[in-house]
């Protein structure tokens, strides 16, 4: 009870596009499984089991599990900690938005539990910039590009909304 077919929602039979670091994938569904493109190479993704947000699948024989939220128009997968947002690559709307105007924002809703930075640190692509709890999973939130912290608009222990901004980078 409560698990959902392996197939696929309507809204993942569409091509769909992401960014994991500096590596853009493409999320093209074929049958009853995935071609996920990375970097020129096709990789065989299947669903094994997808229930309550948590998909258990099989990425090019290697088993991994991701944790997925989404409202109407966006998806956030979680894996290994990293979350990331797909949209939609048929859409007007494309690529990926971890930030908003410079400031990273609460992939869900979920509780800071260490903030690693402070106004005017001097900061790098991929640094961890602090932790958040949603889901019972662990959100590293990274900063994207390199910069300088303009706010930190959050602190350990506050609970978030989805799409907080929670870190200015400049």
């Amino acid at each position: 009870m409560g698990e959902e077919q392996v197939r696929p929602r309507n809204d993942m039979d569409k091509n769909m596009k992401t960014t994991f670091g500096s590596q853009t994938i493409e999320l093209n569904p074929s049958g009853e499984q995935y071609v996920a493109s990375v970097e020129g190479k096709n990789v065989i993704v299947q669903v094994i089991r997808a229930a309550n947000g948590r998909m258990d699948l099989l990425v090019d024989g290697q088993r991994v599990t991701a944790y997925v939220s989404s409202d109407m128009a966006k998806r956030w997968v979680t894996v290994d900690g990293k979350t990331s947002m797909l949209t939609k690559t048929s859409g007007a709307k494309q690529g990926v938005r971890h930030d908003h105007a410079g400031g990273l924002i609460a992939p869900m809703p979920g509780q800071i539990r260490s903030v690693s930075v402070s106004v005017g640190d001097a900061v790098k692509k991929g640094q961890t910039l602090l932790r958040m709890e949603a889901m019972k999973m662990e959100i590293r939130i990274q900063a994207l590009k390199d910069g300088v912290v303009k706010s930190v608009s959050v602190a350990q222990g506050q609970t978030v909304e989805r799409e907080q901004i929670l870190v200015e980078v400049e």
